[in-house]
């Protein structure tokens, strides 16, 4: 059994689970999460902590250690919620919200429009900044790539959609 597998989950106050059959259900103040873990391990809960159950992965070790990552941001997820943050760097590129749907004018000769899933919330607080919010981190993690997809910041003058903890290293120009 992997180290990682050996720590507990944390289940914080409103946080329920429930298992059959390969799938974990994780209820919260936020959302409900239904996540598939590998099918040889099993999840016991305790009053407020999670274990994975060591003598059901004899077979294959290093599900144990994913099923945990995955069931701890599912719980995170249903209580706190992930957020990433994306910026606009460029003359004239913006971003607004309308409905379920994302208009970025990035440079290009026709306006993008996204179409925000199910579960995602996407808020711009200003024209050049977009922040995505929900309970599934893969789920935020994939709306922020596929944003960032449209344009991703160029090497030369750093133009582009970046992530906001993303540093763009900027090449020289060249000379004559």
């Amino acid at each position: 059994m992997s180290r990682v597998a050996k720590m507990p989950v944390p289940l914080p106050a409103g946080v329920q689970i429930s298992s059959s059959d390969g799938q974990v259900t994780v209820k919260g103040a936020k959302a409900s999460l239904t996540v598939v873990i590998p099918p040889a391990v099993k999840i016991d809960v305790d009053g407020n902590v999670a274990t994975i159950n060591a003598d059901s992965v004899k077979a294959n070790p290093m599900a144990s250690g994913t099923a945990r990552a995955i069931l701890s941001n599912a719980v995170i997820g249903v209580s706190k919620g992930y957020e990433l943050k994306l910026n606009l760097v460029g003359v004239g590129y913006r971003a607004a919200t309308q409905g379920k749907k994302l208009n970025l004018s990035l440079g290009f000769s026709h306006p993008i429009e996204y179409p925000i899933p199910d579960g995602i919330t996407v808020e711009t607080p200003s024209q050049t900044e977009i922040v995505v919010k929900g309970a599934d981190k893969k789920m935020v993690g994939q709306v922020a790539s596929d944003i960032r997809r449209f344009r991703p910041p160029e090497p030369y003058k750093g133009k582009g959609v970046r992530y906001s903890t993303e540093k763009v290293v900027l090449k020289e120009a060249k000379k004559k």
